[in-house]
């Protein structure tokens, strides 16, 4: 069963979603086609709209495949909110 979330209680906030897209200079359209996901969800969400679980984890694992890695809101010793960065090598 596939239950319908916002994207923060999965871990990936929709301002984490705009600093990955934006790290990797993609546009929402680009995002859309790598994910397999509709554009018109990516623009929900990062309005704050929900979605279901299984395209949040799609979208994440987008990313990660690209090299990024998202910072918990409380990450312990980062003091700071959420965040995306690139993995180290």
């Amino acid at each position: 069963m596939l239950t319908t979330l916002t994207c923060d209680l999965l871990g990936m906030t929709r301002e984490q979603l705009r600093m990955a897209r934006a790290a990797l200079d993609w546009t929402a359209d680009e995002l859309a086609a790598r994910a397999g996901v509709a554009v018109n969800t990516i623009r929900r969400m990062e309005k704050g709209h929900g979605a279901l679980q299984e395209t949040v984890l799609k979208i994440q694992r987008t990313f990660e495949a690209e090299g990024l890695e998202f910072i918990a809101a409380d990450a312990p010793s980062l003091g700071g909110g959420p965040g995306v960065r690139f993995r180290k090598a």
